[in-house]
């Protein structure tokens, strides 16, 4: 005898949930997606708002939609000084990030590897320049440009936000590329040197590209915080103009579509370098399983 579909192998009626039950339900499971989803709408909103206005066929200010245009797409130099500011805050940069990257793996490799007098308190040097407020930093390093480098014929400019910039870029890379070193597994090394080879052998053939993907994105990191600066940057930039700096002083009229487009543009090379390097590292992972 079998038992109706609608009744438990007691005799007794199933258990159904009722409406309201079955909408909590629902919810706590899909709790963590619509959460997420939500989140990334909202980061995500000013970079729609940012895509869409680059289109806009505005007139003294691109505030209100007047409509739509390819304009600004085929001429993103057309406002005064856009791509000049571009081009001084991609040179200050790749400089910040290049010099910051190069001393703060040595000092990741210093602090991680080596035993020295200061160590800890080099440890919690490091976060100084991260927990200080920019206004504070900027006001600080005004002072000390002012009263040192003018005594030595280097006025507020190009030179000063380079300074300010590999100064700190520093500590994020010292921070990033030391939780990479340790968490490497000192076995490796060893290995190596049971090998017979020797320790500047052992550090490019095995050490460094281990710490090759920390580095990458401790460089990534400090270009991304150098190109976006803007408070430390308008303290000791004097005339030079940065791309921060033009969309801050062009916003009093209107930020025109010109800077949205370029905007723009750097997100998706960003999204871009990002995505290609979860890719060659998906590609690694898959071929060293193999």
């Amino acid at each position: 005898m079998t038992n109706s579909p609608t009744t438990t192998p007691t005799g007794s009626a199933p258990y159904r949930p009722s409406a309201a039950k079955r909408v909590q339900l629902w919810l706590a499971d899909h709790f963590v997606v619509m959460s997420a989803v939500a989140v990334l709408l909202y980061l995500f909103l000013p970079v729609a708002y940012t895509f869409a206005f680059s289109f806009n066929d505005h007139g003294k200010t691109n505030i209100v939609w007047q409509g739509f245009t390819w304009e600004h797409w085929q001429d993103p130099c057309g406002v005064p000084g856009a791509c000049e500011s571009l081009v001084t805050s991609l040179q200050v940069g790749a400089i910040s990030t290049l010099v910051a990257t190069v001393l703060g793996t040595l000092m990741a490799l210093a602090m991680v590897r080596y035993r020295f007098r200061g160590k800890a308190a080099s440890n919690v040097l490091i976060f100084v320049p991260m927990a200080t407020p920019e206004i504070v930093m900027g006001a600080a390093l005004l002072t000390i440009f002012v009263q040192g480098f003018t005594n030595i014929g280097i006025s507020l400019g190009f030179s000063t936000i380079v300074f300010a910039h590999i100064m700190f870029c520093l500590s994020f890379v010292v921070v990033t590329v030391k939780a990479r070193i340790q968490s490497l597994d000192p076995r490796i090394e060893e290995a190596a040197q049971d090998l017979y080879a020797g320790p500047m052998e052992t550090f490019w053939k095995v050490t460094f590209p281990l710490i090759l993907p920390g580095i990458l994105g401790a460089a990534m990191l400090a270009f991304s915080l150098s190109f976006d600066d803007f408070i430390i940057t308008n303290f000791v930039s004097g005339n030079e103009n940065t791309f921060p700096k033009f969309v801050y002083v062009a916003s009093r009229r209107g930020i025109p579509a010109e800077a949205n487009v370029i905007g723009f543009s750097m997100f998706v090379i960003a999204v871009l370098l990002v995505v290609g390097a979860q890719g060659v590292s998906s590609v690694r992972a898959s071929r060293t399983k193999e």
